[in-house]
């Protein structure tokens, strides 16, 4: 019997269960909170096991792909190019819809002492540069990315040189911690129940009904980058219908982070998603751990929105050249927000010192962010983590069209496993 069930569990279609996990989660937060307790074990297990994985796979897939001798500059470049534009017209949407939707905050004194946020970009960028420079084991057991990705580029191009006996273990290696990332994640969809069980369960929706206008904003951006800009910006780079991609992205990674709020979490989903979409390993092996440490237009958003609404609050002005300065700055620290404890939030007093705003005003602002995290956390987790695959399968298949090889089922990925 259990037998059966397993079988049949492990050919049904991943997206299907997750569906069927994320209504037995809402089922169980609404007509049985007692078994929430028991359920959001689930999620934490799912979660831990992504976190504890992801670095050891980032590591041993960058190390494997740059020892070989194919060279990814021809793409790489491309995608980083992606990463900071899509970033900077995050922020330049985020701004848009401030200046059409003024929101003006209540604020309360909020008091939390093991909150501190970096005294300005000068210091989120050192923050950057230390973590590249990070003890490698450290790096490893703190998944810190940046240190991971700096340490196993210079290893695996030290190895190039190695013999074919290393580029075979390599290889071998990274397909058994391939392996093993298959199998957690095919524990997505008791995890998805357990995750939404306990985010029903616990925060509820009055929570938000107060902050309504504000959250409104948030994700009207958040949509707009996703559904508008993001499909602009790879239809200028394919000429060609950009919806099938990004729904694909959004579905089959951007919903597996909007319950986990990690990108960090959601690297070896993103690494399934190219591998059925036929890109070359080589690339966004590299890409997406990258993607998961720079490429943050959520972030982006959530700095430029309440920077704006602090500003509004105060009765401030801002004139254009101070409006482009915030995307700069958003832009800036969205890509360092991953290396800053506590993510976009904390990089708020940063933008607010633009405006001249007191590090004790814009603390308040952070504690309004973390009150409605539970929703803008998830959503712009949700954007970074999706647009992550998105650049890297967008400026690949870029380069298949130049090469007369791209076709529009290529768009589409291939069922999973």
């Amino acid at each position: 019997m259990l037998n059966k069930i397993g079988k049949v569990y492990g050919e049904t279609a991943l997206i299907k269960l997750i569906i069927c996990g994320l209504i037995v989660g809402i089922l169980i937060a609404l007509f049985a909170p007692p078994l929430i307790s028991v359920v959001k074990v689930f999620g934490a297990i799912f979660v831990s096991a992504l976190k504890a994985v992801a670095p050891i796979l980032v590591f041993v897939l960058v190390i494997n792909a740059l020892s070989q001798k194919a060279e990814p500059n021809s793409v790489m470049k491309p995608i980083i190019k992606l990463y900071v534009i899509g970033t900077f017209c995050a922020s330049l949407v985020a701004v848009t819809a401030s200046f059409l939707f003024p929101v003006t905050l209540h604020l309360q004194t909020v008091e939390d002492a093991s909150i501190t946020p970096p005294s300005g970009i000068v210091e989120v960028l050192q923050t950057v540069i230390m973590n590249g420079v990070d003890n490698p084991v450290h790096a490893l057991t703190n998944a810190n990315y940046i240190g991971i990705l700096v340490w196993s580029v210079m290893l695996g191009l030290a190895l190039r040189k190695a013999g074919p006996e290393i580029h075979s273990i390599l290889g071998d290696l990274a397909k058994g911690v391939t392996q093993v990332v298959q199998w957690v994640i095919r524990f997505a969809p008791f995890g998805i129940m357990g995750l939404v069980a306990d985010a029903i369960g616990t925060s509820g929706i009055e929570v938000f009904l107060g902050y309504g206008k504000l959250l409104a904003v948030l994700l009207g951006a958040f949509f707009s980058v996703a559904l508008i800009m993001n499909p602009l910006l790879v239809w200028w780079h394919l000429k060609m219908n950009p919806y099938p991609l990004v729904f694909a992205t959004l579905r089959e990674s951007g919903l597996y982070a909007f319950f986990t709020r990690s990108s960090a979490a959601n690297i070896p989903v993103n690494m399934g998603l190219c591998k059925r979409l036929g890109l070359n390993e080589n690339f966004y092996s590299v890409s997406i751990p990258l993607g998961a440490t720079i490429n943050m237009a959520g972030a982006s958003i959530t700095i430029a929105v309440l920077s704006l609404a602090t500003a509004h609050t105060l009765g401030i002005s801002v004139d254009m050249p101070t409006a482009l300065l915030l995307c700069i700055i958003s832009t800036v620290g969205a890509c360092g927000a991953s290396g800053v404890a506590g993510g976009s939030l904390l990089l708020i007093p940063v933008a607010c010192s633009s405006f001249g705003i007191s590090s004790d005003i814009s603390m308040q602002v952070v504690g309004i962010g973390f009150i409605i995290g539970v929703l803008q956390d998830s959503c712009e987790t949700a954007l970074n983590s999706s647009s992550d695959v998105l650049f890297t399968a967008t400026a690949e298949f870029a380069k298949w069209k130049k090469e007369g090889k791209l076709n529009s089922s290529d768009l589409v990925p291939k069922s999973a496993d």
